[in-house]
């Protein structure tokens, strides 16, 4: 009977044979799918006599033809290219936005454009032509900023809607895998095995390196470990679930669901490309630009609010609106002064009034401000704020204010002790870095015109170095005399001095040293604090002659706006020691910059997973050619054995009829 048990064995052996390469060629197209071969042993031998006689054949098992290794640097390789491919797509897009490659299109134009018009208003201060352009200009660019700034914000909203899902594909997938490496395991378990099965857990954890970059590990059984960012996400048959949310910082992570430790360090798929654009990529951009623009303001109305235009001073000012009144919640306010010079319309006699900020604890919020400016600090000017901490100055009738810093034409202070002093006039614009005191002491002997009298002019309010020495005596005419730093001063012929007679002159480089009214904006141009915001002031976009060009007392100069038009080629420490225009330059080309190493990346990348395929593809695709050539062997096989069987049958029978 071993005879009939070899020829069965061979029938099972090449039926299984054919249902494999069936199985295979069924799913020559199938994704994920990798070519099986049935493994052949032969059966168990038995000895009779000297000799020993074959069983047949066993089937031993059917082998999926992969290599593991191979198919872990595809998954990790296929991770890179998700994260890479990610990345690209959204910085050319970001890039798109900036339209710097468009003719006349990009923000570093109108950049150029905003100060190009501040330059040419300097030449035409009281012009209105050259004010309209110079608003115009202002609102382009504000308008640019805005655009980039509100572009940028949805994007990273995008950013994070689409980190949303692909967490809940992930979430998906994890829950195929465990369900999967279940109904392997209860076939393996039992000696069983689930090849196709496997195939689909493959393919699943293909699909999620796309998403993620993650690491498995074999388990008994056939069952595979997931885990990613060192978070287990499949642990045999049980699924972790996902969330995606911001942690204390702001940053974009995810955290196992139900729990807000979230993770920001994910890398590899689609999913780490979309955390490294909202953290790192995309905010990088979003937050230069909010840097520059925010220079921009600061910087400008820095200037602004200390000239006025050709309008003149202002009757009445009010600030914006103010989420807190508190000025230690204001990040630019330091512990300073504002130096408020109000004039009587009449007479156009001056007195400038400094008023503390953060100097005690009567000077520590906006209604404090207002108070010492609305009691006794500051005459003929009264100050109010609102609920919505809105700080207004307003004018007594009769008089105006601003915050020019030209000297007083008069001496700040003084100690004439002649019979008949001279009269001082003091003019000019100073053009110095730093507020400081001009002592003059005269010395000699006569009357102004006359004599050996002399003008000693010391800085630092005496306690400086002589930076001048004056003739007023003999030979002298009225004619004002140059001190220096835009400073100049003139005395009356014929008056005397007494000896040691001595006077002050206060000269400001900054009347609010304090940033106290650019940060509540009062007389601002700008209004805002980031490329999202930025817009020019309505008054001045309603009255153009309120731009403040001047910082003289006739406001007809063009001091303050070549300050302004001067800041285009200004290295600012708060844009890294560079230029407005140098900072934007860096930040166009570090986008681009990225933008090139992605596209190398993602065209290496993808070659490397093009080798990898190639050779997974000569190991694991089924080959239609082959599997036909090896049908007709097992075909052959199985008409062999049916002859083998026949050829017995008629043996024994033969046998029996001699018998």
């Amino acid at each position: 009977m071993d005879s009939f048990s070899i020829g069965l064995s061979g029938f099972e052996a090449a039926q299984k044979a054919l249902d494999t390469i069936g199985n295979n060629i069924a799913n020559a197209a199938t994704e994920g799918y990798h070519r099986q071969r049935i493994n052949l042993t032969p059966a168990y031998s038995s000895q009779v006599g000297s000799l020993q006689v074959g069983g047949g054949v066993d089937v031993a098992g059917v082998t999926r033809m992969v290599d593991h290794y191979l198919e872990q640097e595809l998954l990790r390789q296929q991770s890179s290219l998700g994260q890479v491919s990610q990345e690209f797509s959204k910085l050319r897009t970001v890039e798109s936005a900036f339209r710097e490659l468009s003719a006349g299109g990009g923000l570093s134009t109108v950049i150029d454009d905003f100060f190009n018009a501040l330059q040419d208003l300097s030449a035409h201060p009281t012009e209105i032509i050259y004010q309209s352009q110079a608003v115009t200009a202002a609102e382009t660019l504000t308008y640019r900023f805005r655009t980039l700034g509100e572009f940028l914000t949805t994007l990273e909203t995008q950013i994070r809607l689409e980190a949303e899902n692909t967490v809940e594909q992930i979430n998906l997938l994890i829950n195929r895998i465990a369900e999967l490496n279940g109904d392997i395991g209860k076939i393996e378990i039992t000696g069983g095995q689930a090849n196709n099965l496997c195939d689909q857990r493959d393919q699943s954890i293909t699909e999620l390196s796309e998403l993620i970059n993650i690491e498995t590990q074999n388990k008994e059984y056939g069952v595979v470990d997931v885990s990613a960012a060192e978070i287990p996400m499949v642990t045999s048959t049980s699924a972790s679930g996902f969330d995606v949310g911001l942690n204390e910082d702001g940053g974009l992570g995810i955290s196992i669901a139900g729990l807000t430790d979230y993770n920001i360090a994910v890398e590899g798929g689609e999913l780490g490309g979309l955390l490294s654009l909202r953290n790192t990529l995309v905010s990088d951009v979003h937050d230069d630009l909010n840097d520059l623009a925010s220079a921009i303001i600061q910087q400008i109305n820095q200037y602004h609010v200390q000239g006025a235009g050709s309008e003149g001073s202002f009757t009445q000012l009010a600030g914006w609106a103010n989420t807190s009144g508190d000025l230690s919640d204001f990040s630019t306010v330091s512990a300073g002064y504002v130096n408020i010079r109000v004039t009587n319309t009449s007479s156009g006699a001056a007195v400038r009034t400094a008023i503390p900020v953060l100097q005690d604890a009567s000077s520590d919020t906006l209604a404090e401000i207002a108070g010492f400016i609305d009691g006794a600090g500051v005459a003929n000017v009264s100050a109010t704020v609102n609920s919505s901490n809105q700080l207004t100055i307003t004018a007594d009738a009769g008089y105006k204010f601003d915050f020019l810093p030209c000297v007083l034409s008069a001496p700040t202070d003084s100690t004439l002790t002649g019979a008949s002093p001279p009269t001082i006039s003091v003019s000019g614009i100073y053009t110095g870095t730093a507020n400081d005191t001009f002592s003059f002491t005269v010395s000699g002997a006569g009357s102004v015109g006359n004599g050996s009298l002399t003008l000693e002019v010391k800085d630092d309010s005496g306690a400086g170095d002589v930076i001048a020495t004056l003739n007023i005596g003999s030979g002298y005419d009225a004619t004002p005399l140059d001190i220096g730093n835009g400073i100049k001063i003139s005395l009356s012929t014929g008056g005397d001095f007494g000896a040691g007679d001595n006077f002050d002159v206060d000269a400001f480089a900054d009347t609010d040293t304090a940033e106290l009214l650019s940060a509540v904006g009062i007389n601002t141009f700008f209004s805002g604090s980031s490329a999202s915001d930025i817009a020019v002031c309505p008054r001045l976009s309603a009255t153009p002659g309120r731009i403040a060009t001047s910082l003289g007392p006739d406001c007809t100069d063009n001091a303050n706006a070549l300050r302004m038009a001067g800041l285009k080629d200004q290295a600012l420490s708060s844009l890294n020691s560079l230029t407005p225009g140098e900072f934007y330059r860096r930040l166009v080309s570090n986008t681009g910059q990225q933008i090139s190493i992605k596209q190398i990346r993602e065209d290496n990348i993808e070659l490397i997973i093009q080798n990898l395929a190639n050779q997974k593809s000569d190991i694991s695709d089924v080959n239609i050619n082959e599997e036909a050539a090896q049908m007709l062997v097992f075909e052959q096989m199985y008409h062999a054995m049916a002859k083998y069987m026949s050829a017995v049958q008629s043996t024994i029978s033969n046998l029996m009829d001699i018998m």
